[in-house]
């Protein structure tokens, strides 16, 4: 490599290195906005305006827009390796995986439990799950602004996020962790690692509530395995995919909008 050539490969990797984790950034951002918006200019007053009663009916739309287009600028970074087989892997393994998430509050019902859990129940994150996003809420059921929120919300979950975790938790972090204080970046995809699984996995994890964290455990190994085994980042975006569509219609179906 010529000297005059280092610069733009240090200024190429640097653009790998936004691609990965900027979009991830900019979503965890929105979801901090809205906590702060939340706690200073929310309201649980009826007679508020919808966009302070509910702000995640707007913001949720917001950061769903800035997500895509930041990922849409920076495509040509990401390594896909589309592959049907392994999308097909990954449509199982996202249709179980999701399973297990979704036990707990299927328990919670077959149990005939009521109110909220102790011990093992509340650790297994068995709950009823039903106070969370629902735009019948804030528009009224079936109307124009209903259906627009609600498909605004099925992009963000399936779209959105199914792109900007993978791509953080798989093609960044898990390279990350192995060799931070190297060349992190020319890891093959998918390297199997003991320190990066419980790394990555254990924050995955933390990322969600404590309901969740069962599930996510149990979800987020999945992924790891299905990560390393295909060494295919479309497989992984895939099972989130999948996951998420399955919940969301879940949510909306049985009314247990705390899923989502």
């Amino acid at each position: 490599m010529s000297a005059g050539s280092q610069p733009q490969a240090s200024a190429s990797t640097e653009a790998w290195i936004r691609a990965q984790a900027v979009p991830f950034a900019v979503f965890i951002g929105f979801n901090l906005l809205l906590q702060i918006f939340a706690s200073f200019f929310g309201s649980s007053n009826p007679a508020a305006p919808w966009w302070r009663h509910w702000p995640e009916q707007w913001l949720y739309p917001l950061q769903t827009v800035a997500c895509l287009w930041l990922l849409a600028c920076r495509w040509k970074y990401y390594d896909f390796r589309w592959s049907a087989k392994w999308c097909l892997v990954g449509v199982v393994f996202g249709a179980v995986g999701i399973g297990f998430w979704l036990l707990p509050t299927l328990a919670y019902d077959r149990l005939g439990l009521s109110g909220q859990t102790e011990g093992w129940q509340k650790w297994l994150g068995l709950a009823s799950r039903t106070k969370g996003f629902n735009p019948a809420e804030a528009f009224g059921d079936g109307t124009p602004a209903y259906w627009a929120a609600l498909v605004m919300r099925f992009v963000r979950a399936v779209v959105v996020v199914a792109l900007v975790e993978e791509i953080f938790w798989r093609s960044f972090l898990m390279r990350f962790v192995m060799d931070w204080e190297g060349d992190y970046w020319k890891r093959p995809f998918g390297q199997a690692s003991w320190k990066s699984y419980a790394i990555v996995t254990g924050l995955f994890m933390v990322a969600h509530s404590p309901t969740d964290y069962a599930g996510a455990l149990v979800y987020g190994s999945l992924t790891y395995l299905l990560c390393i085994w295909s060494k295919n980042l479309g497989a992984c975006v895939v099972m989130h995919a999948v996951a998420n569509l399955i919940m969301g219609l879940f949510a909306v179906g049985y009314g247990k909008y705390g899923l989502w």
